[in-house]
């Protein structure tokens, strides 16, 4: 049980005209979330839950993202009930609510107003009509680079580059006796990590993980395109350990001034742009994720980082209770009031976007807009899966990580493009083939 019921005063001390012991309770909630900067901001402002609600204790359990996935899957799909809380994506919503894993969101206070959450991040964290999780915040992905550095290069990078332009961008930006690379990718292994990019640069070539077969596509020219641009771009403009880096790290190189271009998640935007944590807070430029030339296709990113409600808590009222909290309009109001509304959490809902003094504490909120809108969770032409930088099965933990390590080898030198993508196709058709997806 989560709660813990402690007697004042002991029988020892009691007196005999006493009419009974005094009894208080206390509720602790286990949450398990990201060390992305927004889910540390609030752990900060969580004060203002637990002042409002003093019968809650909240421990938290913080983990690097690849670690949290497989934490929290493994809890969940045994049952294990180490948390009340769950830090999740997308991904994951629709396959643990249809096995009964989550707990719909039925019964969330009437001013939380579900309809105002963006359609295409309600859409999907949802199941047959109801939410099974509450958006934190939400992403699509696009281009941030430096103004500076540009202007410098004597280049021009316009809103819809290819990848062409962010290659030619990357060669002139790129400063190695500076310290400064012209591009920072995604390079630690993983299906949220370095597949996440690649997935979503795939989908910019016109490539797709499956055809509607389910038969693996790396064997196409769409696939070759984007892993043999990908490791050209990394190994001649990036920096030396990409292999190592993941959100977090190149977050932290581009706010020390050492990237001249990154792509990748579109809220990272609110961190760059903080004077507080970037150098180069004043200097960066937006564009849409780039395409292949002649392919319509921006990546067709969408991500919502969302708490959901484990079906084996045995707190689920006050499991309830701190996800509306951390993902309320008021929620939203508390960060703008302490930190500024640059950083309030972006993506997830329409009423943030029509608030004059958040479109002009963040540049970049037109631009996280439309990357969202433009995505889609439901599986485009050709694809018999939903997912743009992932691939909505419940193989595709296995498939995309072991994926994942396979470009990492390549990444380092270890094989070329041509075997990573050879090796890549049999290791998947083989995972599919034991799923039974042949015969599907």
């Amino acid at each position: 049980m989560k709660s813990t019921f402690v007697t004042i005063a002991s029988a020892a001390i009691l007196s005999a005209a006493a009419c009974s012991a005094r009894v208080s309770s206390t509720t602790t909630l286990t949450i398990a979330t990201v060390n992305n900067g927004d889910m540390v901001r609030m752990q900060r402002l969580a004060e203002d839950f637990t002042t409002k609600n003093p019968g809650i204790k909240l421990e938290w359990v913080t983990l690097e993202e690849n670690t949290l996935r497989q934490r929290v899957t493994q809890d969940i799909a045994t049952r294990g009930a180490q948390f009340d809380v769950m830090t999740i994506g997308n991904y994951e919503v629709p396959i643990w609510a249809k096995q009964k894993w989550l707990l719909a969101l039925d019964q969330l206070p009437p001013d939380y107003d579900v309809a105002d959450i963006l359609p295409a991040i309600r859409l999907a964290l949802s199941v047959e009509g109801k939410l099974y999780a509450a958006p934190f915040y939400g992403e699509s992905a696009m281009v941030m680079y430096r103004t500076d550095l540009v202007s410098k290069a004597g280049i021009t990078l316009g809103a819809s580059p290819t990848w062409a332009d962010i290659e030619a961008a990357a060669k002139a930006m790129t400063d190695t006796a500076r310290g400064i690379f012209g591009v920072c990718l995604r390079g630690k292994p993983g299906w949220g990590e370095n597949m996440a990019f690649l997935t979503a640069m795939a989908n910019s070539y016109g490539g797709r993980w499956f055809d509607m077969a389910w038969r693996p596509q790396f064997d196409t020219p769409q696939w070759r395109g984007a892993l043999t641009t990908y490791l050209s771009l990394m190994r001649e403009y990036g920096p030396s350990g990409a292999a190592a880096n993941g959100f977090n790290e190149n977050l932290s190189l581009f706010q020390q001034g050492k990237c001249g271009i990154w792509i990748d998640a579109t809220v990272a935007a609110s961190f760059l742009t903080d004077p507080k944590e970037s150098t180069v807070s004043d200097r960066v430029g937006y564009a849409q994720f780039p395409n292949a030339q002649g392919v319509n296709n921006h990546g067709n990113w969408l991500w919502a980082w969302s708490l959901a409600i484990p079906a084996s808590t045995d707190v689920p009222e006050a499991a309830a209770r701190f996800v509306a909290w951390a993902t309320s309009r008021q929620y939203t109001e508390l960060v703008a009031s302490r930190e500024g509304w640059r950083a309030a959490p972006p993506g997830t809902r329409a009423s943030l976007y029509a608030r004059p003094e958040y479109k002009q504490a963040a540049p970049f909120a037109d631009m996280t807009l439309d990357a969202i809108q433009a995505a889609s969770s439901t599986p485009l032409d050709g694809r018999p899966y939903s997912g743009g930088q992932f691939v909505a099965i419940p193989e595709f933990q296995g498939i995309g990580t072991a994926v994942g390590q396979i470009f990492s080898a390549a990444l380092v030198g270890q094989t070329t493009a041509d075997q990573a993508l050879s090796q890549a196709q049999a290791a998947t058709a083989r995972e599919m083939t034991r799923a039974g997806y042949a015969s599907k």
